[in-house]
């Protein structure tokens, strides 16, 4: 991976995810995410998988729509991504943190 990916990407983010390494908890790391109007998301201490279903979600954007295939412009990835996540990840994938169904589905479950 170029240097350049990661810094567009990370100039794109609105949150950024981490361990907690003494380098991501330090004060001079978080002033930087705050300059650049970042959030910072950190699971407890001690719990592995307090960002579980967010870094497979990331997984799986991965795997179905980013490797492998070619996208022209950022622009062009970013709708595709969209379209990707609003369309087919929170309404139709089934999601094994939800027992293997659809969020819609979940969703109304859970307000019925």
């Amino acid at each position: 991976m170029k240097a350049a990916l990661a810094c567009d990407a990370l100039s794109m983010a609105v949150m950024v995810h981490s361990d907690r390494g003494s380098q991501y908890c330090s004060k001079r790391y978080h002033n930087l995410l705050a300059k650049h109007g970042l959030l910072a998301s950190m699971s407890q201490r001690g719990e592995c998988f307090g960002n579980a279903c967010a870094e497979s979600l990331f997984h799986t954007l991965k795997v179905e729509l980013i490797h492998g295939n070619r996208h022209t412009t950022r622009e062009r990835l970013r709708h595709e991504i969209f379209q990707y996540i609003e369309t087919y990840y929170n309404t139709v994938r089934r999601h094994s943190a939800l027992d293997y169904v659809r969020p819609t589905s979940f969703e109304q479950h859970k307000v019925a």
